[in-house]
């Protein structure tokens, strides 16, 4: 009877034992084939990054042979000329050349006589390099005379001034990647930058005057820093200096959301056409392009010039956030019109002129011997300081129990597997060392 017992158990053993590698090799199955794609807007890691090969070629070529360049859909660039001898030597560049009618002086002249106009607040204009015109915008705020009024002017320069109407209003975006909050406000951090000697991080002119006591929760028990240096309107930037002095670890990464980050690994002027992106604690990770430079807007709070316009969306609490193209710094978030459910245009303040200016260079990721290293996401988000937003991290134990855990993972059906495995061998061994057994007695009663 005992013996039949034990035979009953190894047998009810091996089979769950079968059974959970069948069930172990399904579960793993069903996690590979439901594992989530990229998301669609993930792609901040392979942008390409502008040459500068149609600045450096505008800038040789001088304002009244050309009128801007641009990136085209393939990446090439793209210089607008004035006179065939400028489209030839675009040419032998190895760049494409468009001719237009008016010159960069042409588009500078009307942009100036637009500015000593009688300042209208709600309006905005840009150089559009690829229309080879000056876009002027008036929001919903603007009145019926002061649109009028503005027209007359625009009439007076000529006609490759263009006149739009847009909806929604030209404002900060007051209220990043990761927020900073004051009395003045919420803000977004925007780049870790340094003096040589303290830390600070670069965000929006606008978000608070200078002695501006920042924190990182809204209750004010984490302090961060303190704003000086800023300048708006004109400019659009300031610093928040670290109490601690030091951006801390992760300071060369901005989030992107989902505990993921981008490493800054240098700075750059945005190109007309380039792909970017913009982070943000409102409306997160969002990318889309630049659209004209040395763009001009009226805020409600005074005039802001030398922006970069582009039709990526933004919402209030996204103002000072970083906007970067394959991990290259290009500017912190201005303000501008629309939303993310409808769409719109946001300003930024170029970063190449606020380091400028303000005297501090960007705390960017080491090189690894390579230009242009590919941005890599970080674990998660951890203790970065604010303006790091994201440190990349090693993966923890609990973090590793946690993905083993999982469902939705590999790894509970691999464990599943390697229970069966281990349950299957020992039923064998244990067969087989009766089995031994039963031999010795059997034959040691024999010997006799």
């Amino acid at each position: 009877m005992r013996h039949a017992r034990r035979r009953v158990v190894r047998r009810v053993t091996r089979l769950a034992a079968v059974g959970g590698l069948l069930l172990g090799g399904a579960m793993v199955t069903n996690a590979v084939a439901s594992e989530p794609t990229a998301p669609s807007i993930g792609v901040p890691f392979t942008a390409p990054p502008a040459t500068g090969e149609g600045t450096d070629l505008v800038s040789r070529l001088g304002n009244s042979r050309t009128a801007g360049s641009w990136v085209d859909k393939a990446g090439r660039p793209v210089v607008a000329v004035t006179d065939d001898k400028a489209a030839a030597e675009v040419k032998r560049a190895g760049a494409r050349a468009k001719m237009v009618e008016h010159s960069m002086s042409d588009l500078k002249s009307a942009a100036a006589t637009l500015r000593s106009a009688p300042r209208v607040s709600g309006t905005s204009w840009a150089l559009d390099y690829k229309s080879n015109q000056v876009v002027v915008r008036g929001d919903s705020t603007v009145s019926s005379s002061d649109w009028s009024r503005m027209t007359e002017v625009a009439e007076g320069i000529g006609s490759f001034v263009r006149m739009e109407r847009s909806e929604g209003t030209f404002t900060t975006r007051v209220n990043g990647a990761q927020p900073i909050l004051s009395t003045a406000g919420r803000c977004s951090a925007g780049f870790n930058v340094t003096d040589g000697e303290d830390d600070f991080i670069l965000t929006a002119g606008h978000c608070g005057p200078d002695g501006s006591v920042w924190f990182a929760d809204d209750r004010g028990r984490e302090q961060v820093g303190t704003s000086l240096k800023g300048s708006f309107p004109g400019d659009d930037y300031s610093l928040v200096k670290y109490d601690g002095g030091r951006a801390g670890k992760g300071a060369d990464v901005v989030a992107v959301g989902d505990g993921k980050g981008v490493r800054i690994t240098g700075v750059a002027d945005a190109e007309v056409g380039q792909k970017i992106f913009r982070s943000g604690s409102t409306s997160g990770l969002r990318e889309g392009e630049v659209t004209a430079l040395n763009a001009t807007v009226n805020y409600p709070e005074g005039t802001v010039t030398g922006l970069i316009e582009t039709n990526v969306c933004a919402e209030p609490g996204d103002s000072g956030g970083p906007m970067f193209a394959d991990g290259v710094a290009l500017g912190v978030t201005s303000g501008g019109s629309g939303d993310c459910t409808a769409g719109g245009t946001t300003f930024f303040q170029p970063v190449t002129k606020a380091l400028t200016e303000l005297g501090v260079k960007l705390i960017v990721a080491k090189s690894s011997g390579g230009t242009g290293a590919a941005p890599a996401p970080s674990a998660s988000q951890g203790a970065a300081s604010p303006g790091s937003s994201a440190p990349i991290t090693g993966t923890d134990v609990s973090t590793l129990l946690s993905r083993l855990t999982d469902p939705r993972n590999v790894g509970p059906g691999m464990l599943v597997i390697g229970g069966s495995l281990v349950a299957l061998v020992a039923t064998r061994w244990i067969r087989a060392e009766q089995d031994r057994k039963a031999y010795r007695q059997y034959y040691s009663a024999t010997w006799g």
